[in-house]
């Protein structure tokens, strides 16, 4: 375990009681979830073709048989073809994205780790890049999830072979390790692009920077089993990544199987991570900023913090998407540039303060 990680486990107060901070995760969930509800309703509704908040509310309800009304053609068209399918994904691959940081957050027992980070998002990029220039379709709509899974899974399991020393995972061999595998799958796309033609060429290179705006509802149904099952296995494990914050031993001492649990999350995260790649391409730091916000505003609790990022990450990224589209209109910047313009300044200012709170790398 690193001393950062020791002093986020040991954050709270020493005479804090348990009622107080139970009450205020209950508060920053509900906060989260309000907010996400908020931005989702604002994202459904802003646009080239505005739809009023009464007509999003009532197209919904009527669509859902409790009443409300049919829009016209054109708002009807935009609002369910166009709108929704967009914000959907967006909630699936921001809460897919924040929930694998918060477990590889507590799986490499450092604030550092992330998929985008350490090569994960890379290796999935990779599988996904090869469907497309290939020209794959083995599995119909399933084909880019599965091959971007299987790249994310092989990417994670070697970097977190490789970051191990002494039976632990250092912070700067895991970055420096997740270097060397961003590099290495940067090389394998590059040589598939060599042998692609012009038009996979053109759809790769738009699809690297991240962009939700190829939105459909059938992207959605493919992503939707992959990210529902980590988001629902993730969970199940709060208790005893808990324990893993004590150190390795501690932990075997109270009943975890350290190593078949480590192997358990790596195959969730890259399960969440291919979700969320396959569709959206690679978005960055969404995984590393909103669990440690989280982690700082409530403490190291993981029966808070997944969930939790979960939803913080929807939000950043249905938020991130609303602003890629809206900020330069009618042109959109890519959503991979917006969530590395906010995250990168975040994240060497992360670098830095857990390089001085551990009194250095050496």
């Amino acid at each position: 375990m690193t001393t950062a990680v020791r002093e986020e486990t040991s954050r709270e107060a020493p005479g804090e009681s348990a009622a107080p901070t139970a009450g205020r995760t209950a508060l920053l969930t509900a906060g989260l979830a309000a907010a996400l509800l908020l931005c989702a309703l604002l994202a459904a509704g802003v646009g080239a073709y505005r739809i009023p908040l009464g007509d999003i509310l009532a197209s919904t309800a009527h669509r859902l048989g409790l009443g409300g009304h049919a829009l016209d053609r054109v708002p009807e068209s935009v609002l369910w073809n166009v709108r929704l399918p967009r914000v959907v994904l967006a909630l699936l691959v921001g809460g897919s994205l924040g929930c694998a940081g918060a477990l590889m957050q507590g799986v490499f027992g450092n604030p550092l780790a992330e998929p985008a980070v350490i090569g994960v998002s890379s290796g999935s990029a990779v599988g996904t890049v090869a469907c497309i220039v290939l020209g794959l379709n083995t599995l119909g709509g399933w084909t880019a999830p599965v091959f971007a899974f299987a790249g994310g899974l092989l990417t994670v399991v070697a970097v977190y072979a490789m970051s191990r020393s002494g039976g632990r995972t250092e912070v700067v061999t895991l970055i420096l390790t997740g270097v060397a595998v961003n590099a290495f799958c940067g090389a394998l796309i590059g040589i598939l692009l060599f042998i692609a033609d012009p038009a996979a060429i053109s759809q790769v290179t738009f699809w690297q920077l991240g962009s939700l705006s190829q939105a459909t509802w059938g992207k959605v149904l493919a992503v939707l089993p992959f990210a529902l099952a980590g988001l629902a296995v993730a969970p199940l494990y709060a208790r005893r990544l808990d324990l893993l914050a004590l150190g390795e031993r501690p932990a075997r001492h109270l009943g975890v199987d350290v190593e078949r649990m480590r192997l358990a999350l790596i195959t969730v995260v890259a399960l969440l991570t291919a979700a969320a790649v396959a569709v959206s391409g690679i978005v960055g730091f969404v995984g590393l900023v909103v669990p440690h916000l989280l982690r700082m505003l409530a403490g190291p609790g993981h029966r808070f913090l997944l969930p939790a990022s979960a939803l913080g990450g929807a939000l950043v990224l249905v938020a991130a998407d609303l602003a890629s589209r809206t900020v330069a209109e009618p042109a959109e910047i890519p959503l991979g540039v917006v969530t590395a313009l906010i995250g990168s300044p975040f994240f060497f200012w992360l670098l830095r303060r857990t390089r001085t709170r551990q009194g250095g790398w050496a």
